[in-house]
């Protein structure tokens, strides 16, 4: 399988939705495990959708993206956490913000396994078998993008964690400015990602 299926939009969206809450269940879930409690308080701790859905990211920005490049891709509301309840705040911060990041790529070995399921008991195709094709790549991509080191995402907080204070401090002061630099990096680099993520996807999918 050289590129992902292209499924209707509806689909999308939905696909895209699951990944999400995940994501962001994932980064609730271990700060829970590191001792910060706020994520459960704040009723984030479930898989229920409707506690992570944001407006803008989960609707309009795939909506966006759909009709622009192809395919949909945005995120859920970001779940809360306070660094401050952390057993380890240096080390847990990491495990926090790679929590998301890693739950879509298990998910995308999850979906790459039940492609070859099918293959393999001769269900392969049809409209399931794309769902799960296309589930492989978009947990991937969402995985791969939020592991950029620029704020917001989840790779800003990682390099903020292992950073010299000196150095960690600007990073943390970019702020919104985060937001204009993620869109010069998708301006820029976005083909250069897709081809990357596309080549862990063909090995997942090798054969198929």
């Amino acid at each position: 399988m050289l590129y992902p299926p292209h499924i209707p939009m509806p689909i999308t969206l939905v696909v895209l939705l699951f990944a999400v809450v995940i994501h962001e269940y994932a980064h609730g879930w271990m700060a829970y495990l590191c001792g910060d409690s706020t994520a459960k308080h704040s009723g984030r701790l479930t898989l229920n959708p409707l506690a992570h859905i944001d407006p803008f990211m989960t609707i309009l920005m795939p909506i966006f993206f759909y009709f622009t490049l192809g395919f949909a891709i945005g995120g859920a509301k970001p779940v809360p956490i306070n660094p401050y309840n952390f057993r380890n705040p240096y080390k847990d911060i990491i495990k926090v913000s790679l929590a998301g990041p890693g739950s879509n790529f298990v998910l995308a070995v999850v979906f790459a396994l039940l492609v070859w399921v099918m293959k393999i008991i001769g269900v392969y195709g049809g409209l399931l078998s794309a769902i799960f094709e296309f589930s492989v790549f978009l947990n991937l991509l969402l995985g791969m993008f939020n592991l950029i080191p620029i704020p917001p995402l989840d790779g800003s907080k990682i390099l903020i964690a292992i950073l010299p204070r000196q150095y960690a401090y600007r990073v943390e002061n970019i702020g919104m400015f985060g937001i204009i630099l993620v869109i010069l990096f998708i301006n820029v680099f976005w083909q250069f990602l897709i081809m990357f993520v596309l080549g862990i996807y063909r090995l997942l999918l090798w054969g198929i």
